[in-house]
């Protein structure tokens, strides 16, 4: 039998460490749903994913993703690292337009390839996002998460692409970065109102500062939120389309998580694509039965 080769990835990285880590499996094809799973357990990431051939027309792999937990259709950072390995892996070449396209749980999704080596960034086009509930939707337990922040220039929102997601604007980034949540009160929000939980940013002198605590899925604070961040531009993008974040942005997120995170947002008309760079820290080999 072949080894299966695997990578653990620093995903959104501003420096190694600093971004979010992911765990990819190359050579997945044949792995059982529960074999999967327990992999992902075991290897305790907040997303491992698994890769194999593609069965939807038009893509050329496909990447299932997996938290210890459960499977997702979609997450930002798990697919910007499935197609770093992929592409490391020799799997897909870009197409003459530089896209690759891969296969998950939310469809076949472009991937744009810009740069070479170290260098290399890669950017998903986020699914189509839409506003569907305002603060009066979520009523006190908004409130109480809230409760005593000075807000900015946006309200409140519910916003639905892929997953949902509350966002809310800060008014000052210092604000943002020092705020210590009720992280009781996030997870109450999220079961209340069947979402992951709460975003909150800040504008910034690059573009946005950014936290996200999916207290839905159990996690505190998310390093670094690709599929959060699509949510975001979009909310952006439909709120503010005259202002300077309009058309994109640079995102700062996880220094308060011992992170440091970039992922570069651009807007082009209604297409959210959701970026950046991607560092493979391990590359090795799976020994791992069902037995």
């Amino acid at each position: 039998m072949s080894p299966i080769r695997y990578k653990q990835l620093d995903v959104f990285a501003a420096r190694h460490g600093g971004g979010n880590p992911l765990g990819v499996v190359i050579d997945a094809e044949g792995w059982s749903d529960e074999r999967m799973q327990r992999f992902a357990h075991w290897t305790n990431l907040v997303e491992t994913t698994f890769l194999m051939p593609a069965r939807a027309e038009g893509a050329d792999y496909r990447a299932r993703i997996f938290t210890p937990t459960k499977e997702i259709p979609f997450a930002g950072h798990p697919t910007i690292g499935s197609a770093h390995a992929a592409l490391d892996a020799g799997l897909v070449t870009p197409d003459a337009a530089g896209i690759i396209w891969q296969e998950c749980g939310a469809g076949v999704l472009p991937i744009r390839v810009e740069k070479d080596g170290k260098a290399r960034e890669l950017f998903v086009q986020s699914p189509k996002a839409r506003i569907v509930g305002d603060a009066s939707c979520a009523g006190e337990t908004l409130s109480a998460v809230l409760y005593g922040v000075k807000l900015g220039a946006l309200a409140p929102a519910c916003v639905e692409g892929g997953r949902r997601w509350w966002v809310a604007e800060f008014a000052d980034e210092a604000a943002l970065r020092g705020w210590r949540p009720d992280h009781a009160a996030i997870r109450a929000l999220a079961l209340a109102t069947d979402t992951l939980g709460l975003c909150v940013f800040a504008r910034s002198a690059e573009g946005l500062a950014v936290r996200a605590f999916p207290a839905g899925v159990g996690i505190v604070e998310d390093p670094a939120s690709g599929a959060a961040n699509g949510l975001i531009a979009a909310y952006v993008a439909a709120r503010d389309t005259s202002g300077t974040l309009a058309k994109g942005y640079v995102v700062s997120q996880g220094r308060e998580v011992g992170h440091d995170a970039r992922i570069i947002i651009r807007i082009d008309g209604e297409a959210v694509w959701v970026g950046g760079c991607t560092n493979t820290i391990v590359d090795g080999h799976v020994d791992w039965t069902d037995a």
